[in-house]
């Protein structure tokens, strides 16, 4: 038995790479990678699989940005990529996950490998289905709408569970069972403020269930799905409901930290936290996702289908969100929209799915 590492491209299908152990591995833009960025570098990353301690080692070698999380790396520095983590190889651009399995070798000459799933990793779809075993039992669980764990006890199980958050995106699930980040919890949902607003008010709805990603939603998950806008709605009733501001409740297609999160936004974006195209494209393009769209497309089609080519969107020029004027900089955009702030914003009238 042999374990083994595969890098997962998350925005396009079927595109694994496979990391040996110990082996450095350089990637960038190239036929393999289907990137074609000229500012990705042909050499921008090398990788090197720790399969038996559980991570990889990335040292951006190309001398844009590469991030894990959205913390930069830096040219010729090295941070280690675990499992639920978000690699984006340049720019906050092409977003990578890692996965390990078990490798063995039966008599014969074919190889079988079982998936070693980590809670916060995203499926891709068909892609999955073409090289992973049947779910398991257990694993059926963690998509089970019916199995919502409640927030950590004391004791052993937070133990248990403080143990269990290397397997996720750090930022998120440590936030999750911070009580100075929440605002609201129930036993399906904890809601807690973004660390980095996109604007004077913006939450992130979390349900306490395993769901890595949009991809990973069913009609099972459509109750959850629901509760968590109407919960959206309650913290904007609760903690903004003098405010005169516009809000939008929604996804992100292709999110940059993995668990499945709902974000509460309000519409000025003053914040200092948005700083370039991607953040403001990610929330006001296609990009960003209806919350009630979501609901629909599950309740007709029994699952959500995510366009490959969403990030593309991120690259689209700076446009205003309630004029549709362009502006050629962020801070000129920020400028511009102050304009906006002194006009009163009203509120959609709310309604409860």
């Amino acid at each position: 038995m042999m374990r083994v590492c595969w890098l997962v491209r998350q925005d396009i299908q079927q595109q694994r790479i496979k990391l040996p152990h110990l082996e450095t591995v350089v990637i960038g833009r190239s036929p393999e990678t289907k990137i074609t960025d000229k500012k990705c570098s042909r050499q921008q990353v090398q990788l090197k699989a720790e399969c038996n301690k559980g991570y990889v080692k990335v040292k951006q070698v190309g001398v844009n940005p590469t991030s894990i999380d959205s913390v930069i790396i830096g040219k010729n520095q090295e941070m280690k990529l675990q499992p639920g983590q978000v690699l984006h190889m340049v720019n906050e651009l092409y977003p990578y996950i890692i996965e390990f399995e078990e490798e063995a070798k039966s008599s014969g000459l074919e190889t079988h490998r079982k998936r070693k799933r980590s809670a916060g990793s995203n499926s891709i779809e068909g892609d999955a289905a073409q090289e992973t075993e049947p779910m398991t039992e257990q694993e059926l669980e963690t998509t089970d709408a019916s199995q919502y764990p409640l927030p950590p006890k004391k004791g052993k199980d937070a133990s248990a569970k403080k143990e269990s958050l290397g397997h996720w995106s750090q930022g998120l699930k440590i936030s999750m069972q911070d009580p100075k980040m929440q605002v609201y919890k129930d036993e399906q949902v904890v809601v807690i403020k973004d660390k980095y607003p996109k604007a004077r008010y913006h939450w992130l709805v979390l349900p306490w269930a395993s769901i890595s990603s949009l991809k990973a939603v069913t009609s099972e998950h459509l109750e959850l799905l629901q509760h968590m806008h109407t919960v959206g709605e309650k913290v904007i009733s609760d903690f903004a409901g003098c405010s005169k501001l516009r809000f939008r409740l929604g996804y992100h297609a292709i999110p940059s930290m993995s668990h499945v999160h709902l974000h509460v936004i309000s519409q000025d974006f003053d914040s200092p936290c948005l700083k370039n195209k991607k953040h403001w494209n990610s929330f006001n393009t296609e990009y960003f996702l209806e919350s009630k769209a979501i609901i629909k497309m599950v309740q007709e089609a029994g699952r959500v289908t995510v366009q490959d080519e969403s990030s593309e969107l991120l690259k689209l020029p700076l446009r205003c969100h309630e004029c549709q004027q362009l502006l050629p900089s962020i801070p000129q955009l920020k400028e511009h929209l102050r304009k906006h702030w002194a006009k009163p914003q009203i509120n959609k009238p709310k309604t409860v799915d």
